[in-house]
């Protein structure tokens, strides 16, 4: 009896509180769409539909609320453990999706049909926080031994698992789940969708009801009578064309799609969902069903902020722009919007130079902006609109800044904000220098945004990046532009709009992103308002049907609150300008791809790299970079902070090719191969690149490095001997530990490697061994040349001779003059003591082993240096 009536209670506080909700958007869409159209959002009326916290009317046995087990998050990695059917099935792509959006990390596998698991420890700690199962049926039917395993694990570890059920015109009309106590019916169509309030998943989510039918009638539903059972989702039976109910249901007034196991049954919770994500209801839930299953780690708070920047201020065509009305709604719902969001304001990008071009009503548009100057925040475009990549000479760009700036301060608009917007996001990525250049000396520019980086599409892999002092924000598409300024011309038609804010790929952007700025535009304020008829509607969707909190930060401080929830992003991947073609249409004209290497040399030190750098120069077809006043030929961009001074800074350093087919441009830099960053900036910027690397007997090149550094009167070198550095202990001094490591670190050969297999195909790789290139450099220059597929063929037998002064092989000159290595090549020093080497052997080890099984995965001979180092292993 109690609790009846305190589901009433509720029932009539939700009943208001939706009330307020519809009245309060009406309202809304009702005042800024009065000229031209009449639309507005329809929303939920909840005296017609289902009462879902009617205990009654719910498909499971009553009984008060169950307290599930609570989640421990401390013994394993906050990662997401996918089984999908396929590499391209769409559910599981909107899985992964999710997950992309809200930068979770995930492995994702084909989901086997004996159900086969990958490892889910290590060293006893789990490996996974959540399972998500693309088809529930390949969970529940998965073989005895793998499911015992895995609901062994998650039971131990308290990891959740999620799974979808998409029923097909071949399902069964009912299905038990296997050693589940819950039945299953398929091919249901539904309506009325609610959220059970009683529901303990909810975190975002508020219980609301959507009315009408649900996409399709491919639904599937959960009946149980188990107590570890509690529906999150229930909709009502949709009446077939026939009209009469579908049999074992006829009965039930809702029904339950998506239902929560509170792990009372065998210790495993888990959320099952009778249809896929193209419901955006179940979107919504799917992230609350994260959040709650791996006991909020993989989880966002609940602020949000948004900035609506409004693009060409004062351009325009005449007759698109705003009137006195316009910017009288345009103040007003601002102030309106201030209820929902807090700290709402509209952020105004301009272009003096179009001030008073429009029709007479428009100019008056015009003053009536800078008469409330105040109201809003300002931020400048270009002068004239032109796209800054245009601009080869930074004072002529400079200059365009500055008359805009001066008509801001003769109008009175701030020029403190420290943001600024690039036209058609030209020079802010790919980065123009003379734009960051200008902007910082013209206006003190701190923060920028585009959706340019690192590409337009997907959207959900904008990320931000901080380049020359100044922060590049993600900037967000509403589905505005300039030529959307009528609702009913809507591309697409007037409910694509509304869909994009009721639940699509508006509201998910919201939903997904702690931090999103919008693009939009002075048409989309003028004519129809749809500017502000989106962003009220989505204002007032979000605060019924989430417990969203919407806040707006001033650009700059918006700027630090997003690299202080990521911080990785603070450092720039960049990217090839000419893989996208957008890129390249806002990429200098004077600037080509051409200039960029075909291969790398990435060594690592001490194995041959620079007698390699010799013979390659030689051929006629192959050219290396210039030289650097501080690495010689080396320029290490990758691998040190040259890389923060940008692509343009790199291609300096190689010429003009004459044949763009034939000539084969490269560089060498050993430091790349132990290099953690190198891998993964290389394939970004040069995908298609082949890769060269040597290896020799690790403590051989460990010994060399040493009598390096004795040679430049290293200190450490000096002072301690070489057995001393390579056995130094952690205490050690700094400058041993320091020496050590270089000495040590490069031979972890196989480490390194699968590094840059983890970015770069096996087929663009080539490991050569240096000991062979030392004793028979012309066999290995024939492999090279078949591996660039370089042309013309160079005969290298008749290039190349062995200096017996030296010691090893020199380029033969005319006059049978030789052209050798520098004097610091070649050295003679003593051989290693016997202590030492042993030492290296074992440390070696099992190193060697792991080299060996790689190069035999990839198909490779193993180098004679290796063969023997194994044979010591037996």
């Amino acid at each position: 009896m109690n609790l009846t009536v305190k589901l009433r209670r509720n029932l009539r506080r939700l009943v208001i509180l939706l009330t307020t909700c519809c009245v309060v958007s009406v309202l809304v869409s009702a005042y800024y769409l009065y000229a031209g159209s009449t639309q507005e959002l329809e929303l939920t009326d909840p005296a017609s539909g289902p009462d879902c916290s009617d205990t009654q009317a719910l498909p499971y046995r009553q009984a008060d609320p169950r307290t599930p087990r609570p989640i421990d998050t401390t013994r394993k990695d906050a990662v997401v453990l996918v089984f999908v059917e396929s590499q391209y099935s769409q559910l599981g792509q909107d899985i992964i999706a999710i997950l992309e959006s809200n930068q979770f990390q995930y492995h994702s596998e084909i989901a086997p049909g004996k159900g086969d698991i990958p490892p889910l420890t290590h060293k006893g700690r789990g490996r996974y926080a959540l399972i998500i199962y693309e088809n529930l049926l390949k969970y529940t039917n998965m073989d005895a031994w793998n499911r015992d395993l895995l609901d062994k694990y998650c039971a131990e570890y308290s990891v959740g698992v999620i799974g979808f059920h998409r029923a097909s015109e071949n399902s069964p009309a009912a299905l038990r789940l296997r050693s589940f106590p819950v039945l299953m019916h398929t091919n249901v169509g539904l309506r009325d969708c609610c959220v059970n309030p009683r529901s303990p998943l909810l975190y975002v989510t508020k219980a609301e009801l959507d009315r009408g039918p649900l996409p399709g009638d491919d639904w599937t539903v959960f009946l149980s009578n188990h107590s570890t059972y509690e529906p999150v989702l229930l909709a009502k039976p949709q009446p077939p064309k026939g009209g009469s109910p579908h049999e074992p249901l006829g009965s039930a007034s809702l029904l339950a799609t998506v239902v929560q196991d509170l792990g009372l049954f065998d210790g495993v919770q888990r959320v099952l969902f009778g249809h896929g994500l193209s419901y955006w209801l179940h979107r919504l839930i799917l992230v609350d069903a994260i959040s709650y299953l791996t006991g909020h780690k993989l989880s966002r708070s609940l602020e949000r902020y948004i900035l609506v920047d409004i693009d060409d201020i004062f351009v325009g065509k005449k007759g698109t722009r705003m009137n006195v009305n316009d910017v009288k709604a345009l103040i007003e719902t601002q102030q309106l919007l201030r209820s929902q969001i807090s700290n709402f304001t509209f952020n105004l990008g301009f272009s003096g130079k179009f001030f008073h071009t429009g029709t007479g009503e428009e100019d008056a548009g015009d003053d009536l902006l800078l008469k409330y100057v105040d109201e809003f925040w300002w931020f400048p475009h270009m002068w004239s609109h032109m796209q800054p990549h245009l601009f080869h000479n930074e004072s002529s760009l400079l200059e365009q800044m500055i008359l805009n700036k001066e008509f801001a301060l003769e109008h009175g608009i701030p020029t403190d904000m420290g943001y600024a917007v690039a036209p058609h996001h030209s020079g802010v990525y790919p980065v123009h220098l003379q734009l960051y250049e200008s902007w910082k000396k013209a206006w003190g520019i701190r923060v920028t945004s585009t959706e340019e980086y690192p590409h337009l599409k997907p959207a959900r892999h904008r990320k931000g990046f901080i380049h020359n002092n100044i922060m590049v924000l993600p900037r967000q598409t509403c589905g505005l532009f300039t030529h959307t300024i009528f609702y009913k011309e809507y591309p697409g038609g007037p409910k694509e709009l509304d869909k994009s804010i009721r639940g699509g790929e508006l509201f998910l952007t919201v939903l997904l992103n702690p931090i999103s700025i919008f693009m939009t535009h002075l048409s989309n304020y003028g004519n129809d308002r749809l500017g502000l008829y989106t962003f009220a509607n989505l204002a007032t969707f979000l605060r019924c049907w989430t417990n969203l909190k919407l806040h707006t930060l001033p650009p700059l401080q918006l700027a630090h609150k997003y690299f202080r929830l990521f911080p990785e992003q603070r450092h720039p991947l960049w990217q090839n300008p000419c893989d996208d073609k957008r890129h390249k249409d806002i990429w200098s004209k004077e600037k080509t791809c051409d200039r960029l290497p075909k291969f790398l040399v990435i060594g690592p030190q001490k194995t041959g790299t620079t007698a390699l750098y010799l013979f390659l120069i030689m051929h006629p077809s192959i050219t290396s970079n210039f030289p650097s006043a501080k690495t010689f030929e080396e320029v290490q961009f990758f691998n040190t902070h040259n890389y923060h001074k940008g692509i343009d800074w790199y291609m300096e350093f190689f010429p003009v090719p004459s044949n763009v087919t034939t000539d084969f441009m490269f560089e060498k830099s050993a430091n790349y191969f132990p290099s953690e960053e190198s891998p993964k900036r290389a394939a970004a910027l040069l995908p298609r690149a082949k890769i060269i690397t040597l290896l020799i007997n690790p403590s051989d090149r460990a010994y060399s490095w040493y009598q390096h550094q004795q040679a430049h009167e290293d200190h450490a070198a000096l002072r301690y001997s070489f057995y001393e550095v390579i056995s130094a202990g952690h205490q050690a001094a700094a400058e041993l530990r320091s020496l050590q490591n270089r000495c040590l670190l490069p031979g972890l050969y196989a480490i390194h490697m699968e590094r840059w297999l983890t970015h770069y195909p096996p087929n663009q790789l080539m490991i050569i061994d240096g000991q062979q290139l030392r004793n028979d450099p012309t066999a290995v220059m024939d492999e090279v040349q078949k591996f660039l597929g370089v042309s013309p063929y160079y005969n290298y037998s008749q290039a190349l001779t062995f200096d017996r002064q030296k010691g090893f092989w020199c380029q033969l000159l005319e006059g049978g003059k030789t052209k050798c290595l520098g004097k610091s090549k070649g050295r003679k020093y003593p051989p290693m003591d016997t202590e030492s080497r042993v030492f290296l052997s074992h440390y070696y080890r099992d190193h060697n082993v792991e080299l060996s099984k790689l190069l035999h995965r990839l198909g490779q001979p193993l180098p004679s240096w290796l063969r023997e180092e194994l044979q010591k292993v037996r």
